[in-house]
């Protein structure tokens, strides 16, 4: 039997203006132990430990999203979304809203499956491909209200990925750690090429450990030129 992960209630309501009901916390906990029991087939996530767990992954997936996002029924993608962090929190959270949980590799994807079955998570689809591909699909593309993008490439890259699946108006979230005035140049450039403008750069502490985060939101202003996404792997090989 896992260790429970902490409540943290005071915490959640104070650094995000939401908290967990009893039966969220009861998902995060149920999705704590598939994580873990899924880290025996697949390398899913080092951070294992519970309060790790609460800090690094529940609470640093919706401390991006809240409260800047908040309106209802949004629909939602999550690129490159992996064990399925911020997607699957966001689900929990946010029963009104539809995510999409995108990755490319598959063994994750049928993790992501198993689980939101497991978790009667009815709000959730989950689908193997490329960011590249589905940006050029017009079953996504300019279709979501919000876009996250967690640790996945540099910035740049991250703004070409989210932004043309994005509905004008829509809100990409990019997650980072550390954050530089030569990486905010670079993005503020590159999104301009997409159709968007970085509305804010948000430093903040991870409450438990006092790590450096930053989030990103880039708000799409006008339609994106039907160039971008460019071809799987150019966006990386070659940022704007």
């Amino acid at each position: 039997m896992l260790i429970a992960l902490p409540e943290m209630t005071d915490l959640w309501r104070s650094t995000t203006q939401w908290s967990p009901s009893e039966f969220q916390r009861s998902q995060f906990q149920q999705f704590y132990e598939l994580v873990i029991k899924g880290n025996q087939q697949q390398n899913l996530t080092r951070i294992t430990e519970p309060e790790d767990f609460w800090e690094k992954h529940l609470w640093d997936s919706l401390r991006g999203v809240f409260p800047k996002a908040t309106g209802a029924n949004l629909n939602a993608i999550d690129i490159g979304t992996g064990a399925g962090f911020p997607g699957i929190p966001m689900a929990i959270a946010r029963p009104d809203w539809q995510i999409t949980l995108l990755d490319s590799t598959r063994k994750k994807v049928t993790f992501l499956q198993d689980s939101t079955k497991a978790l009667q998570l009815s709000n959730v689809r989950s689908i193997v491909d490329r960011v590249e591909q589905i940006g050029q699909s017009s079953g996504h593309r300019e279709k979501y209200d919000v876009a996250t993008i967690r640790a996945v490439a540099a910035a740049s890259v991250c703004a070409e990925y989210a932004l043309p699946l994005l509905k004008v108006g829509g809100l990409a979230v990019l997650y980072r750690g550390q954050w530089t005035e030569e990486e905010a140049i670079a993005l503020d450039q590159a999104v301009k090429k997409l159709g968007g403008v970085v509305e804010e750069c948000d430093r903040f502490e991870t409450p438990l450990t006092h790590g450096v985060r930053h989030c990103l939101y880039l708000r799409k202003i006008s339609l994106t030129s039907p160039e971008f996404p460019r071809a799987i792997g150019i966006p990386a090989q070659d940022p704007l």
